[in-house]
């Protein structure tokens, strides 16, 4: 019923979609920086949407794993190499692991993304604080201790699948006749400017405006799950006077007093005093989140209803995924209660 962290490569820690409604006691949401992936790797491990289980965030460099049990798991986000007992592991498949294999995920592939996101079928069992399993590693809160994984922890299974070698053949038949059918909307298709809606617009120079929309910016070294930097022109205010605190989101780009913009990920703090040039829009928040320092990073601006309407395109994509894999929960759901009396289909 446990997973072995063999190696915990740089930075592995479990993440869902966050801790929300309590910003105003200062507990930030934290949760997966690519929200996209992790949702992605919940569905294809044949867990139901309606329960939000942590997957393991993986940054940069792989771990290396042992499964005590059988498990059935996806990868998702960036291409690590990944293989289970020297044998290639693909990307957005799930993949049927038996007692005593080793999942090992190398460097991501260049250019192939910067997070990886491994979600078993049932999830780890961890414990849940102010409704999430997130970790939160500046404060050493949820998720597995409160920070990330290190060489020789051991993770317990919620619901390990039974090592029973008839039933597990019979899944992984049916996982061989899976056939999945992803939308469009649901792809990483890299974007040289990701979409924002303007903020506080009102307190910047005409000139600012147009250079935070035209420039290329480059991620700064100094980026991480609460924020990456951005390093270019710098832009100007009108008016340097100070600004009341106000509630910070996912995706909030503050400008300080050097010019050079901020864009707030998982970790944020829960309010800020700079001002708000923008708000990323939440399609594009993946963009962010699988790019690495050194890489550039443009602005479109968008308006409010234009990001709804691709917020919308999207969860509806997501609606879609989860109602074709009915299949595959009903697979797992039968590998767990023991055999049945005839197939079910997987369409």
């Amino acid at each position: 019923m446990t997973v072995h962290i063999l190696k915990p490569g740089m930075m592995s820690s479990l993440q869902d979609r966050g801790r929300y409604g309590h910003q105003h006691l200062g507990v930030s949401p934290s949760g997966a920086m690519d929200e996209r992936a992790h949702r992605l790797a919940h569905l294809l491990a044949g867990n139901s949407a309606a329960q939000d289980l942590a997957s393991l965030e993986i940054t940069l460099q792989g771990p290396s794993l042992r499964f005590d049990e059988p498990a059935l798991f996806v990868l998702t986000g960036a291409d690590m190499n990944a293989t289970l007992d020297d044998q290639a592991v693909a990307v957005l498949r799930p993949t049927l692991a038996r007692a005593g294999q080793t999942l090992s995920l190398q460097a991501a592939k260049p250019n192939h993304g910067a997070r990886t996101y491994l979600s078993i079928y049932g999830g780890f069992q961890v414990e849940s604080l102010l409704g999430s399993q997130s970790t939160h590693m500046r404060v050493g809160l949820g998720g597995f201790e409160g920070r990330a994984l290190k060489k020789g922890d051991q993770i317990q299974l919620a619901q390990p699948l039974p090592d029973d070698e008839t039933a597990l053949n019979r899944l992984q038949a049916e996982l061989d006749e899976l056939r999945i059918y992803m939308p469009a909307a649901l792809a990483l298709a890299p974007r040289e400017r990701v979409r924002v809606i303007l903020d506080q617009a009102d307190l910047f120079t005409d000139e600012s405006l147009a250079l935070f929309q035209s420039q290329s910016y480059r991620i700064s070294p100094a980026s991480e799950r609460m924020g990456y930097r951005l390093e270019g022109q710098p832009l100007q205010r009108k008016n340097p006077k100070e600004l009341l605190s106000a509630p910070t989101c996912f995706g909030t780009i503050q400008v300080p007093n050097d010019g050079q913009p901020i864009v707030l990920m998982a970790d944020r703090q829960t309010t800020g005093g700079y001002p708000r040039i923008g708000q990323l829009a939440s399609v594009d928040l993946a963009q962010i989140a699988q790019r690495l320092p050194g890489q550039n990073l443009g602005f479109e601006v968008i308006t409010l209803e234009q990001a709804h309407a691709l917020a919308t395109r999207q969860e509806q994509a997501f609606t879609r995924l989860n109602d074709s894999l009915k299949s595959l929960r009903k697979a797992c759901a039968h590998t767990m209660h023991g055999p049945r009396l005839r197939p079910y289909p997987l369409d």
